[in-house]
């Protein structure tokens, strides 16, 4: 047995916690493979420490390619951050089937696959991390946004399945439950929701409207002051890489404390009418 790779390989490293991560990391001393889907949109992160790769985690084979590129330098993907993500926002009828795919080949898709390519070699050196980064959402739900948060409550089950399978080969698997985080990721799941509308009559427009503007205000709001920068997010990743024996579950920023706290405390008719007094109800009823 060779020595034990702990080489770190993020996905979605072109910017917010992804890109946050990589240089905290490589800043740490650790040695970091930051990847995105466009390599000239990490270029600089080579600057600060990183090796850089080519990642869609929508393509078979440009997974597999990263993986090996990883493998054949270190002999192991030995950290494997599941980062890649969006958010599609919209009334679940209104969505495209071809929509509701793409969000779940990005976020719950690739993340599985990027597991099943990776955990051979770490089986192999009986050590391994896998950190998959899921979402205060991925624990409660939103108006508007049932196909991003299907995804996360997926992310959660699958992050306890492969614990339960992986803790006796030395591979500990570790969720990441961020609450607000200020980046770009709010401007982009708000802008997700404007061409929604494809047939040109859609029940759910006002609806559809009003979850944009919420989306938009929340983030740039009074409650975003209980978010925070990606930075907050590759801090705990840190902490999980680090830990002798990382927690399961990591929630980053107040927002994700209140939020969470309160949903768990809340029955499902109280929190729906804590809902509709946020949201207007489509089709108008009460």
């Amino acid at each position: 047995m060779g020595e034990i790779s702990r080489a770190v390989l993020i996905t979605g490293c072109s910017s917010g916690i992804g890109r946050a991560t990589a240089e905290r990391l490589a800043a740490a001393g650790w040695r970091v493979y930051a990847t995105a889907r466009d390599p000239d949109s990490i270029a600089d992160l080579a600057e600060r420490g990183c090796e850089t790769l080519a990642l869609d985690v929508t393509d078979e084979e440009s997974m597999r390619a990263a993986v090996a590129a990883v493998e054949e330098a270190e002999g192991a993907v030995g950290v494997l951050v599941n980062n890649a993500g969006y958010s599609q926002s919209g009334a679940l009828e209104a969505l495209s089937m071809e929509r509701i795919r793409a969000q779940f080949e990005t976020n719950v898709f690739g993340l599985v696959r990027m597991c099943q390519l990776a955990l051979p070699a770490m089986r192999r050196q009986g050590w391994g991390r896998i950190v998959n980064v899921s979402s205060m959402g991925g624990r409660l739900t939103f108006p508007g946004g049932g196909a991003y948060h299907a995804t996360k409550h997926a992310v959660e089950a699958l992050s306890d399945a492969l614990r339960f399978e992986l803790r006796g080969f030395g591979v500990d698997v570790v969720v990441i439950e961020p609450g607000l985080i200020r980046t770009r990721f709010g401007e982009t799941a708000a802008g997700s929701i404007a061409d929604v509308d494809e047939a040109g009559d859609d029940p759910y427009g006002p609806f559809n409207a009003a979850v944009g503007a919420a989306t938009a205000d929340v983030y740039e709001g009074p409650l975003g002051r209980l978010g925070g920068g990606p930075e907050k997010v590759a801090r705990a990743i840190e902490r999980a890489l680090s830990a002798r024996r990382p927690k399961t579950r990591y929630k980053v920023t107040p927002s994700a404390h209140l939020i969470m706290a309160q949903r768990r405390l809340l029955s499902d008719r109280a929190w729906d009418a804590f809902i509709r007094s946020q949201f207007p109800s489509p089709g108008g009823s009460g």
